[in-house]
Parts: structure tokens; sequence; C-alpha cells
């Protein structure tokens, strides 16, 4: 073998290889985007509004779970800490849980000019969804509203789709509220519902997001719309990792 032909033989290897760490790179980083933690976070927890979701309950497991990240947690009972958009660029996520409240222009304004800039916001159920029902800017920058939870609550299968964030994760049956959306084409479903005829048939195989993640902006927003009961997120530990993970997902870099 000649020289050329030495040379020839060991640089192919050498660019398969190059290309393949990059690969493997790029798949490691993906994996770490949900398993790194949120230590030095600024996070903003906030909860209110209609007590039948339970949001202080639903703040309470967040916040210890927060803790366990060694986030740096601020929490917020009223919708007064949107008053202000330089203190809401501090934070690197917003976690609310707020269902049918009244928010000011100013606070709607300034919230979803911040997910704008770059701060990330994250959250489950009405407490996203079905926070301000007159704000459609910020219905808008959260990709959709609740309209319908047909048959109230009944038993319906929740389908992991192929994302980063479901990786590892499970299939499984729920019984809750099962969320008839409206919602933005433009959002990236990563799990799904598909309803069925017995309250209203001309709904039959619709396929409904379950959860979703965007971009708005600079910022990122997850939701999922399992947790009507926020204890859901104890018997189903796979909608919990999904939504731990949305969080670590959203969170500004």
């Amino acid at each position: 073998m000649n020289k050329f032909h030495e040379f020839d033989y060991y640089l192919i290897p050498m660019k398969i290889k190059k290309v393949l760490l990059v690969f493997l790179i790029l798949i490691l980083s993906n994996n770490l985007n949900f398993s790194q933690s949120l230590e030095n976070k600024n996070i903003l927890v906030v909860w209110g509004g209609w007590k039948g979701h339970q949001p202080k309950v639903f703040a309470d497991k967040v916040i210890k779970w927060l803790k366990s990240q060694n986030a740096k947690i601020t929490e917020s009972n009223n919708l007064e800490v949107y008053d202000n958009y330089d203190s809401l660029t501090k934070f690197d996520l917003i976690i609310q849980s707020v269902t049918l409240s009244d928010i000011s222009n100013n606070q709607a304004d300034n919230l979803v000019k911040a997910i704008n800039n770059g701060v990330g916001i994250a959250g489950a159920h009405g407490g996203l969804t079905d926070s301000f029902r007159t704000k459609t800017n910020y219905q808008f920058m959260i990709g959709g509203q609740f309209v319908a939870h047909p048959g109230g609550k009944v038993n319906f299968k929740v389908n992991m789709l192929n994302d980063q964030l479901t990786q590892g994760l499970n299939n499984f049956e729920i019984f809750t509220e099962q969320y008839y959306m409206h919602f933005d084409p433009n959002i990236e479903i990563i799990a799904n519902t598909t309803f069925d005829n017995k309250f209203y048939p001309w709904i039959d195989g619709v396929v409904m997001p379950v959860a979703w993640k965007k971009k708005y902006g600079k910022g990122k927003v997850f939701y999922i719309s399992i947790g009507h009961d926020p204890n859901e997120f104890i018997r189903y530990p796979d909608g919990w990792k999904l939504l731990t993970r949305g969080f670590i997902w959203a969170c500004r870099n």
C-alpha cells in the first residue's frame, strides 16, 4: 500500500469519527436538558384563582421539588407580582397555577413581554390554559385555551410522542378531566389523547394535545393538561416526570 493509499485510508475514518462524535454530543446534550438541575435559577411560583383546582396544593408540591433542585424560589398568591416588568425579567422561569382570574391589561402585557424577552413559563391544567379568558394576547403566548371537558372526570389514555422530554416515559391510563382545547397549530405536541363518542358523537376520534412545548420570542412555554387534582401527579408518576422535565426545558439557560 503506497503512502497516498495509507493517507486516504486513515483520513476517511477520522471524518466519520468526527461526525459520529458531533452526533453523540447532540444526543447527550438533549438528554441533559431534563436531567440537569435548576440550581441557582430564579423561579417565580404564582398561584391563585379558582380554589377548585387547589392551586396552593399544586404550588406546595412544586416548591418542594424546586427546593430539592436548589432553585432560588419566589412565591406569590397575587397577580400584583406581574405589575412590574423589570422585576419579572429577573426570573428564569415562571410556574403559574391561576384559574379563572382577572388580570389587568398592564399585568398581562408585562407577562407576555417578559416571556417574549426570554423568561420561561410552565404549568398544568387550567392553571395555565384557563387563567385569563379575556386576554387573547396571553392565550396566543401560551398556545391554547381550555374550552370543555366532556363528561367531567373520565378514564382516558395519555399517549407519549417521540420527543426528548418523553424519553423513557410510558403511555398511561388516567381518571381525570380530558381537556378539549382550542390550540395554536404552531405548538409542538409531545403527548396526546383521543376522544370517543360517549358524550358527544361528533368528536369521536378527535386527537387532542395533552402536553406541548413552544417558543415565544426568546422565551419557552411548557404545558400539560392533566392535574385537576394536583395529587394526580403522585398517582401518575410519568405525568409528574414530564411536568418537571418541562420546567427544566422552559427555564432560561
